[in-house]
């Protein structure tokens, strides 16, 4: 065996092994990942980003629609107030009549009467008043079910969320209603 020098076997080719994929030298990965600060067509480019930026409003908005985690906003997210919804979708309230009962009553106000405007005002506060207790007792109700489907340490909080939603007309609410009426969620 010589010191310097090759000998024989050291001169024979080795044997084919697994291909060995050789490393792009730091010149050629630069190369490789330079693009021009501005785009050539400067039109063609913002068009093409507002067009991308649109698909991706219309899948936030159908998302959202559809009641998916990850489009909702914080208030709106997690299995409690999915069931919240729900339970406020499935239920009659007497809320959701509220929209058109102002409408009425802002109607009556338009009459030169005096006793039409005391009479549209009484409704008025009536009807604010059975809308308050139908509120109480809506989150009443919800909070035994959260309590028995979910434990004590989620049942608190959610009496507001559910009687905003509530005096809501179904078509308006946002999410959209996943549940119909009377199908009330186990």
């Amino acid at each position: 065996m010589a010191l310097f020098s090759r000998s024989a076997n050291d001169k024979a080719q080795p044997e084919p092994g697994p291909e060995v994929r050789r490393r792009p030298k730091q010149s050629e990965q630069v190369a490789r990942n330079r693009r021009p600060l501005v785009p050539e067509d400067r039109k063609e480019a913002k068009r093409q980003m507002q067009d991308k930026m649109r698909v991706e409003r219309q899948k936030a908005r159908l998302g959202f629609e559809r009641g998916e985690d990850k489009y909702l906003p914080p208030r709106d997210k997690g299995p409690v107030r999915r069931y919240v919804r729900d339970f406020v979708d499935a239920r009659l309230s007497i809320g959701t009549a509220a929209m058109p009962v102002m409408i009425a009553v802002l109607a009556l106000t338009f009459i030169n009467d005096p006793q039409w405007r005391i009479v549209a005002n009484i409704v008025l506060w009536g009807f604010v008043a059975i809308v308050v207790l139908d509120s109480v007792v809506m989150a009443w109700q919800l909070r035994r079910a959260i309590r028995a489907k979910f434990g004590e340490k989620d049942a608190k909080g959610h009496g507001w969320y559910a009687t905003m939603r509530a005096v809501q007309l179904p078509f308006m609410r946002m999410p959209k209603p996943q549940t119909k009426l009377f199908k009330y969620p186990e």
